[in-house]
């Protein structure tokens, strides 16, 4: 062909701008009755297989080429013959393509049934289990989605059933506890009322112990309403920066009548210059339950050590007793809600609703740290770990070795010494067993150890 000149755009030789204008027109039209039949049968497939919705596309891109190329066909060229020949070449293009189509809608198809009935068998067996069938990229994105989805169900599922049953017994185990002094209380009182009771020194005794059961109860609801915010997620911390020396020296004095009282000796060492960022308040009732614990479960004459150094990076607190151990089985549940170690649930004189390590647990958790116990040496040892307050190294990294010291002998507490309390007013020699990482396997000495 060659072109021929004129005034705007070159046509080739044969090509007469009336054709292009003919053509132009009836495939637009065709185009776009095709287009709208296929919008339409789109929408009415809309909630039809995906495969038929391809088939549906092919189709409608098959029938506006071959009607375009049949237009051409028709106004170029001259005889039937060739221009059955470019439609049958077109028709069997256009076969072609719906055969592809009908293979891709059908392997999508497949594909989309398998992933729906691995999801129904999540409702049969209760895990999700991805097909087998070789699934295209977005489903197979789908199906890692779904997998990701489900585990991070059933690990709440499995949280949500913890909780309930932690509920449960803990509504049981605390109306049990209410329960035994409330009737005790009752029993006093109606004795006082109906004056059975007249002797001054037994009514006094009464009231004495009429108030020593008001504040425990009082202290165990106390601890509930504590424990209900940790749980809501409503514990509010007024943090400020202090030295954990001096929380530990603080919780130590706290301690210390409570220790002598027993007869327990309470001893606390701490490394200067280990800043925390807490809640003074809440770290402090977390520790000094660790204490109370500690001492309550110590026999008269042992001792109970707190030590406060750095570990790793990290600031740590040691509690450490004489209570001959916890049984491995139990080392788990030690932090559970309302546990003590033993079936029996009615209380000593002394004893509370079992609530301390838990309630000790949601504020060291409250404050990003760590808490863990472990048998070690003639007793356990529990271990909280908390991020410094800032960057920097403690004066000390390392406790110096503590060796007992008798009346007369002042001990030195400088940058490179731990700084050390003592309670129950006595000297005593301490052990100089380094923190090891919670968990570290280590003997246990003594019989089991009483209900924590």
């Amino acid at each position: 062909m060659t072109a021929l000149a004129s005034p705007g755009l070159a046509l080739p030789a044969g090509i007469q701008w009336s054709d292009l204008a003919y053509i132009s027109e009836r495939v637009l039209v065709i185009a776009l009755i095709v287009t709208a039949v296929g919008i339409l049968l789109a929408r009415r497939f809309a909630a039809r297989s995906v495969g038929l919705m391809v088939n549906t596309v092919v189709a409608v891109s098959v029938i506006t080429s071959m009607a375009g190329v049949a237009v051409i066909a028709y106004r170029m060229i001259g005889t039937s013959a060739e221009r059955d020949d470019i439609l049958d070449l077109m028709a069997i293009a256009g076969l072609s393509g719906l055969a592809v189509a009908l293979f891709v809608g059908r392997r999508l198809t497949r594909a989309s049934r398998a992933l729906s009935s691995a999801v129904q068998g999540v409702g049969e067996n209760g895990v999700y289990v991805p097909p087998k069938t070789t699934l295209p990229a977005e489903l197979a994105e789908l199906s890692e989605g779904l997998t990701a989805a489900h585990e991070r169900l059933a690990r709440a599922r499995s949280r949500e059933r913890a909780l309930e049953a932690s509920r449960r017994e803990l509504v049981a185990w605390v109306s049990h506890d209410l329960r035994t002094p409330l009737a005790g209380l009752r029993a006093m009182a109606e004795a006082l009322e109906d004056q059975v009771v007249v002797d001054p020194r037994t009514v006094a005794q009464y009231h004495t112990q009429i108030r020593r059961e008001t504040d425990r109860l009082s202290a165990m609801i106390d601890d509930l309403f504590e424990l209900s915010r940790i749980h809501a997620g409503a514990l509010r911390l007024s943090r400020r920066m202090v030295g954990l020396e001096d929380l530990v020296a603080e919780v130590v004095a706290s301690a210390e009548p409570v220790a002598r009282a027993k007869g327990v000796r309470l001893t606390g060492a701490a490394v200067r210059g280990m800043p925390v960022y807490i809640d003074t308040a809440e770290m402090g009732r977390a520790l000094r339950n660790l204490v109370t614990n500690a001492i309550r479960h110590t026999p008269s004459d042992e001792v109970v050590d707190v030590l406060a150094e750095l570990q790793g990076g990290l600031a740590c607190v040691s509690v450490s007793d004489a209570c001959g151990g916890i049984p491995a089985g139990d080392l788990p549940r030690v932090f559970d809600v309302a546990f003590r170690g033993e079936s029996a649930r009615t209380p000593g004189p002394q004893e509370g609703a079992g609530l301390g390590l838990s309630i000790a647990r949601g504020i060291v958790e409250a404050h990003s740290g760590q808490i863990a116990v472990r048998n070690a040496g003639p007793g356990c040892q529990f271990l909280i770990r908390l991020p410094l307050g800032r960057s920097g190294m403690p004066a000390t990294a390392r406790t110096a070795p503590r060796h007992a010291s008798g009346p007369g002998q002042p001990r030195a507490s400088g940058p490179g010494q731990p700084r050390r309390a003592s309670g129950s007013g006595q000297q005593g020699a301490t052990t100089g067993h380094p923190l090891a990482p919670a968990g570290h396997p280590a003997a246990t000495a003594g019989p089991p150890a009483p209900a924590r």
